[in-house]
């Protein structure tokens, strides 16, 4: 999925499906988004406990203070437990062999979350793998970033291997992967307790001006 402008809320929007199965997200004659069908291979997912996720949120980055945008429904520290996902990404403390930066969070996802056959639905899923790929992104010293940009998610792959259900302990890890000037690319997944791999994703995000990540100009 790749976002081309920020999506409206409250209006209608229209979602047309091409004849090669790419899908168009449009508002009148104004394109949104566009999404197709991808492949992908993440052979080397680090491992992390929840024991080390639940520490690493205590580290995380931002607060009410100091968040972007604190009623973000999958980080916004603003959010009521049930009215968002509350994943506080924040550094591991024992760094990991190979990468530079992993941030980590715990999630035990809501009962509100659950998709008509008692799982999680997948949008949420996904939206869990979103933010906290970044965070690490922004954290990415190595890559000469100070943790103060403004970024707005740009592209997004995800996954799923393994449905989940409300009230199941996770993790969800991430780690950056790279840079090409404004963009900054980054990795995610989620994991069991077990620390088995039950979805990934790949994201590319975009070094903005703030005004443009609060949609005041394109």
């Amino acid at each position: 999925m790749t976002l081309h402008a920020p999506p409206p809320l409250e209006r209608s929007l229209d979602v047309l499906m091409g004849t090669d199965g790419d899908v168009e997200l449009r508002e009148e004659d104004r394109l949104l988004a566009t999404a197709r069908a991808v492949r992908i291979d993440a052979p080397d997912v680090p491992r992390v406990s929840y024991e080390a996720a639940e520490e690493a949120v205590g580290r995380t980055p931002y607060d009410e203070r100091t968040h972007n945008l604190p009623t973000c429904f999958v980080c916004g520290p603003a959010r009521a437990h049930g009215d968002g996902l509350r994943i506080f990404a924040g550094p591991l403390q024992t760094p990991i062999s190979g990468r530079p930066a992993v941030f980590a969070a715990s999630w035990v996802p809501h009962g509100s979350l659950a998709d008509a056959d008692g799982y999680v639905a997948s949008e949420f899923v996904w939206a869990a793998l979103d933010c906290p790929t970044g965070y690490c992104s922004v954290g990415a010293g190595h890559l000469g970033l100070n943790g103060n940009e403004t970024v707005l998610l740009g592209r997004m792959a995800a996954r799923i291997d393994h449905r989940l259900s409300p009230g199941d302990r996770c993790v969800v890890a991430a780690w950056p992967t790279g840079r090409e000037g404004r963009k900054l690319f980054a990795e995610s997944a989620l994991l069991s307790p077990e620390q088995d791999v039950l979805a990934v994703a790949r994201t590319t995000w975009l070094l903005v001006d703030r005004q443009v990540q609060l949609g005041a100009r394109t």
